[in-house]
């Protein structure tokens, strides 16, 4: 019966260490503050971690617009590695009204209808400059970042600046795929 204990306690001492270590992650903290009339408009993606729905994506970019029901009208738009231009519209709402900074996004597409958003938000606004001329976008899982300007270049300063932000609130940042502009 000894012999069958101690292998039982050191598996499950091993379960519960590996499960202590799961979601001990700090909450993602937002912007403070979004205007979100001073949000809208073109923002061209700087970097981005990898996702499957933009796996092709080489240039990209999102138009936000104010609609008069009070949600925020997306259009992305990106140059694929083949040349071609993808086009995805969708609807942001507030999550977060205290803030703005936390808002649902869904793509009008099968899958987005299928699945959805999640309840607390799929865009959040990380790290807003003062001026509105750069931003960090994130989701609280830290599976999706992106590193926006209103400018299709950022000075290399700048953007290290919002890579070491990314970086410290546990986003994967040297996985980050960085877009290639037209100059």
């Amino acid at each position: 019966m000894k012999l069958l204990t101690r292998p039982i306690v050191t598996i499950l001492c091993m379960a519960l260490s590996a499960c202590a270590g799961m979601g001990t992650r700090e909450p993602l903290p937002t912007a403070p503050a979004v205007d979100l009339a001073r949000y809208a408009g073109t923002w061209y993606e700087i970097a981005r971690l990898p996702m499957w729905f933009q796996r092709h994506c080489v240039d990209s970019k999102a138009i936000y617009t104010s609609r008069s029901d009070g949600a925020i009208g997306v259009h992305n738009e990106c140059v694929t590695d083949t040349g071609e231009i993808e086009q995805l519209d969708g609807v942001a709402t507030v999550v977060d009204s205290e803030t703005n900074a936390r808002l649902r996004v869904v793509f009008d597409n099968f899958f987005a209808r299928l699945f959805g958003s999640s309840h607390e938000g799929n865009y959040w606004i990380i790290d807003l400059d003062a001026d509105y001329r750069t931003s960090v976008v994130g989701t609280p899982d830290r599976r999706y970042l992106w590193i926006l300007s209103r400018t299709p270049e950022l000075p290399p300063v700048v953007t290290a600046r919002l890579i070491e932000r990314a970086a410290s609130l546990g986003f994967p940042v040297d996985q980050l795929i960085y877009m290639k502009h037209p100059r």
